[in-house]
């Protein structure tokens, strides 16, 4: 049966996968003048931080049934304080993008400035997913044993 410690490791994937696609997009829009590309980039990004958002909840509901102590609470906060930057800086991220395709101004030092922060997000999601990693893979955070007995 599922349960909601099930949910981040299924969520989490999604917007990791989004917005690093989605950056890339963003680089070959810089190669191939096409609209498709950064249209895809786009659209990655707004996906990618509705995914997480989503991730950040479903962490919550799943952190919440591990006893922190020890070496595993440091590696949770650590995790924890990740995933805070990383929707701070993924929707600033958004809305930035958001409002400025808003308003036309995609060009010049308007997209630097986009793909620079879109490159922070990209950084910022990989690390909270390496420490996320850390946990079940280093502290075993989560993981049941069923040695068949």
């Amino acid at each position: 049966m599922i349960d909601t410690t099930h949910l981040h490791p299924m969520i989490v994937h999604f917007p990791i996968a989004l917005l690093i696609v989605g950056f890339v997009f963003d680089i070959v829009s810089l190669f191939f003048k096409k609209e498709f590309f950064t249209w895809a980039g786009f659209t990655l990004l707004i996906l990618g931080a509705l995914g997480t958002v989503a991730a950040l909840l479903s962490g919550e509901l799943a952190g919440s049934g591990i006893a922190e102590e020890g070496m595993l609470k440091q590696a949770l906060e650590i995790h924890e304080s990740a995933a805070e930057l990383t929707i701070w800086l993924v929707s600033i991220t958004a809305l930035y993008r958001i409002v400025v395709v808003y308003l036309k101004k995609y060009s010049g030092i308007l997209k630097v400035l986009s793909m620079v922060l879109f490159f922070a997000s990209v950084l910022a999601i990989a690390r909270t997913g390496y420490y996320g990693g850390e946990l079940v893979f280093k502290h075993a955070a989560g993981v049941e044993l069923n040695l068949g007995f």
